[in-house]
C-alpha cells in the first residue's frame, strides 16, 4: 500500500496557516522545534510566527506554487514569491513526520527581466508523470551531479542528454548542451561556479531536485537545481542559486 501524501499537510498550512492567518494552523501541523534552515528566520515554530508577522508588512505578497513533488517524508514546492514590483523564484523544501512539518529548507532569487533563451526561471511543464521511474531517475540525477558538477568529467555529459536537446531556464545559460559544456569549461578554468557536494536528492517521477553545496564567484553557495527527465535523458533545468551568509539566525546551517 502506498503511503499517505503529504501534500495536503503543506497546503493546508499554506493556504491556511500563512494565507488566511489561522494561528491554529500554525500550533497543529507545525511542530514547537521545528527545525528551519533558511538563514534568516529563528528556529522553532516561533520564529515562523515571528516571520509570519514579518510578511503582514510586505505590499501586494503572494506565493505561487507552481511544482509541487512530494518524496517521502519531504514535499518540494517550486514557487514564484511576488511582493509589491518584486518577482523571486523560490524553492521551498518542507520535511513531515506524523502529520506535522518538522523540519524547512529554501532558496530564492529574483528573477532578471530578461534571458538568453526567452523563458522565465519558472514556465514550462508542471505535470508529474512516470512515478514508476522515480528511482531510476534519481539514479541519473546523482550520477551527472557527481560525475560532471563535482568531479568535472565532462567528457561525460552526451551520457546524460538527447543530442544537443536541453531546454533551459537558469537565467544566464542558454538553451543546449553546447552552451552548459561552455559555461562548465569556463567554471573549470577559473570560472564563478563549483559544486562540492550533494546534500539531498528530491525526486517525484519525471523531476529530480539535486541540492548542492559549492562556491560562485569566490562565495559560498545553495545550489539548487530541479531537471525534467525525458526517456532517460536530462530534458529541462531550472535552478537557484543562493550566497550562504556569513552569520545566521539559528545554528541548524542551510543544509
Amino acid at each position: 500500500m502506498a503511503p499517505a501524501s503529504n501534500k495536503p499537510v503543506v497546503f493546508e498550512f499554506l493556504e491556511r496557516g500563512f494565507g488566511q492567518g489561522d494561528l491554529s494552523v500554525f500550533e497543529r501541523l507545525v511542530a514547537e522545534d521545528y527545525i528551519q534552515h533558511n538563514p534568516f528566520i529563528q528556529t522553532g515554530r516561533k520564529g515562523l510566527l515571528a516571520f509570519r508577522e514579518v510578511l503582514q508588512t510586505f505590499e501586494d505578497n503572494e506565493f505561487r506554487p507552481i511544482r509541487v513533488i512530494e518524496d517521502d517524508p519531504i514535499v518540494l514546492l517550486h514557487c514564484e514569491w511576488r511582493t509589491g514590483a518584486q518577482r523571486r523564484a523560490v524553492f521551498e523544501m518542507l520535511r513531515v513526520h506524523n502529520g506535522q512539518l518538522v523540519e524547512h529548507w529554501d532558496a530564492m532569487q529574483d528573477q532578471p527581466a530578461s534571458t538568453p533563451h526567452g523563458r522565465t526561471m519558472l514556465d514550462g511543464p508542471a505535470e508529474v508523470i512516470d512515478h514508476d521511474k522515480t528511482e531510476r531517475n534519481k539514479a541519473l540525477v546523482r550520477d551527472f551531479v557527481n560525475a560532471v558538477l563535482i568531479e568535472g568529467r565532462h567528457l561525460r555529459l552526451a551520457e546524460f542528454f538527447d543530442g544537443d536537446r536541453y531546454i533551459q531556464h537558469s537565467p544566464n545559460l542558454a538553451d543546449g548542451v553546447a552552451a552548459l559544456r561552455a559555461h562548465l569549461s569556463a567554471g573549470q578554468n577559473g570560472g564563478t561556479a563549483h559544486y562540492n557536494a550533494i546534500h539531498r536528492l528530491v525526486g517525484e517521477g519525471n523531476f529530480v531536485l539535486a541540492q548542492c553545496a559549492g562556491v560562485s564567484g569566490g562565495t559560498p553557495c545553495a545550489f539548487y537545481d530541479l531537471y525534467r527527465l525525458e526517456n532517460g535523458k536530462l530534458a529541462e533545468h531550472w535552478d537557484i542559486v543562493q550566497p550562504i551568509p556569513a552569520t545566521f539566525a539559528h545554528n541548524n546551517g542551510m543544509f
